[in-house]
């Protein structure tokens, strides 16, 4: 198959206007391209047309590496074993041990308002009173198995 633009000059009354015509040419006589010449084949081959849904160059997609802001915030296993050991040499923070007493007589909704207080916004408080509600729960859970 041979493609070329053919250029026709037409005059108009602002001079000259080249006009391009985008000619294909199929050899052997067929009025179709080359890879759609077997009448046995039932489903004809997709990438020789130049319309439809499947139109166009077919290039390989260029795979990009992920962008880190995909990872950031992403809890790794250092960083878990380096709070872990953290808040075993440190413990809990004065805050944290009021919220938890406060959890203990099951005030959630007022340990929720004490935290919102101390780290300043809703969603951090939530997330707070989430991880202190499991430590508590670790803690009955490990006192029960003691006894």
């Amino acid at each position: 198959m041979e493609s070329h633009f053919r250029s026709d000059r037409a005059q108009g009354q602002g001079g000259s206007i080249h006009q391009l015509h985008y000619v294909q040419e199929f050899r052997a006589g067929s009025p179709f391209p080359p890879g759609l010449q077997s009448e046995d084949a039932e489903m004809a081959i997709r990438y020789p047309m130049a319309v439809g849904l499947h139109k166009g160059h077919k290039v390989t997609r260029n795979v990009s590496k992920p962008r880190q802001c995909r990872r950031r915030g992403r809890l790794t296993k250092h960083t878990k074993f380096v709070r872990d050991m953290i808040r075993e040499v440190c413990g809990f923070a004065p805050y944290e041990r009021r919220a938890m007493e406060l959890l203990k007589v099951s005030k959630d909704k007022r340990a929720l308002k004490f935290i919102k207080k101390r780290v300043g916004t809703h969603i951090r408080a939530k997330r707070k009173r989430e991880e202190l509600s499991n430590v508590l729960a670790a803690m009955r859970k490990a006192a029960a198995k003691k006894d």
